[in-house]
């Protein structure tokens, strides 16, 4: 008998590789600055270097995924992150320029990470689980654990043994991705769509509702980034924290509430209609958005903040679920674009955020209000795509 809890835990351990590579570096932002003396302008191009590169492999994924395989391009993705990880911590002491020698490093990762992001889903989505949406959404939930772990146990190390032993950590989170090329290596991986069958870009591009779900994956990844990466500025803005207290009060407990929300749904997800509860969690983060930006009070506003985590919890895998509910045989190149809506939401977000709050005097509350159109849109696309599936008569509302 095919043992698939292999397959589940190296698509675990994919989802905590890449929460890894996308909290640990930012942890360092200030370090980079003050001992390499780079500019804070360049620093944030770190974050833009990374996400672009995700978006580029996205497109990348989407035509030629299928060509390689799924076995190497996934193996790949593990190496290319284990590999960026231990070039962060080594390179930029070896270039001339430590932030060439930085972006080198971030770019391979990202690129590990955007194979993982479009490749895991649909591993899981293949493998003859029950009650998908639910295996799904429990799949995500470790980004979010991934995440917290990140940035706890970093700050427990730093706090012991101080930042300039940063590079011994780069190396020790490369490890868990370095050890996942095994478990991707050997677990059985079933393909998504019968070879030749999945369906194209041109194909899905003709059709109107696959619109909409591109239009769901960017609204439901600016939603969840444009408050996670200011979380712990909010919390240092709104309480007057230190950023270590910010960073546990903000981010973490931020995808602590995500992950949360996740498990809920992965664990009762058989008796929840799935369309219902994105609904009710679009309509806890309009709140959310509202607490944090109009509310006088700094604890109402950090604690919309923290719930605005369990809110976006279920929008990234329930988009997925659903999409991949009504195109079957989309495959890989609707796995792959899904994705690459979801970091142009990701990278559009929080720059629209960043732009109203420095154009408002550094007003982040001005911010939060901008931002609150993100999940506005998405419960209207969540409204038009439940009424795109009744006129085709497949009911996802019950």
């Amino acid at each position: 008998m095919t043992d698939y809890n292999k397959t589940k835990l190296a698509c675990y351990l994919g989802f905590i590789t890449q929460a890894i590579a996308a909290n640990f570096a930012p942890l360092l932002f200030l370090k980079f600055h003050s001992y390499y003396g780079i500019s804070l302008g360049n620093i944030a191009l770190i974050s833009t270097v990374y996400f672009f590169t995700q978006l580029l492999v996205d497109i990348f994924c989407a035509k030629f995924v299928d060509r390689i395989g799924y076995r190497v391009s996934i193996v790949v993705s593990e190496v290319c992150s284990s590999l960026g990880l231990v070039g962060l911590a080594f390179l930029p002491d070896i270039f001339p320029n430590a932030f060439a020698g930085i972006l080198i490093s971030v770019t391979v990762y990202a690129m590990g990470c955007g194979l993982i992001e479009v490749l895991v889903s649909p591993i899981i989505e293949a493998c003859p689980f029950e009650n998908k949406e639910a295996t799904m959404s429990l799949l995500h939930s470790f980004y979010c654990w991934g995440s917290v772990g990140t940035i706890v146990i970093s700050t427990l190390f730093f706090s012991i043994f101080g930042m300039d032993n940063w590079r011994w950590l780069a190396v020790f989170w490369a490890l868990i991705p370095a050890y996942n090329i095994y478990n991707f290596a050997t677990c059985p991986i079933v393909p998504i769509v019968e070879d030749g069958k999945g369906m194209g870009i041109r194909q899905l591009g003709k059709i109107p509702l696959f619109w909409v779900s591109l239009c769901l994956m960017v609204c439901a990844g600016a939603s969840e980034l444009s408050m996670a990466q200011w979380a712990s500025a909010y919390a240092e803005a709104a309480l007057g924290l230190s950023k270590a207290i910010g960073d546990l009060l903000g981010p973490c407990l931020f995808a602590v509430t995500m992950g949360i929300s996740r498990i809920i749904y992965g664990k009762y997800g058989e008796k929840l209609n799935l369309i219902w509860f994105m609904l009710g969690s679009g309509v806890l983060c309009v709140i959310c958005y509202l607490m944090t930006a109009f509310s006088t009070n700094p604890l109402t506003g950090l604690v919309g903040c923290i719930l605005c985590g369990f809110s976006v919890g279920i929008m990234w895998p329930g988009t997925i679920s659903i999409s991949s509910k009504k195109f079957p045989t989309g495959g890989t190149a609707m796995f792959a674009l899904l994705a690459m809506a979801g970091d142009l939401g990701g990278s559009v977000g929080p720059a629209v955020v960043g732009r109203v709050t420095q154009n408002a005097g550094d007003n982040i509350r001005a911010g939060m209000g901008v931002g609150l159109v993100f999940p506005i849109v998405l419960i209207l696309m969540l409204i038009i795509y439940s009424y795109g599936t009744l006129n085709t008569k497949e009911r996802l509302i019950k």
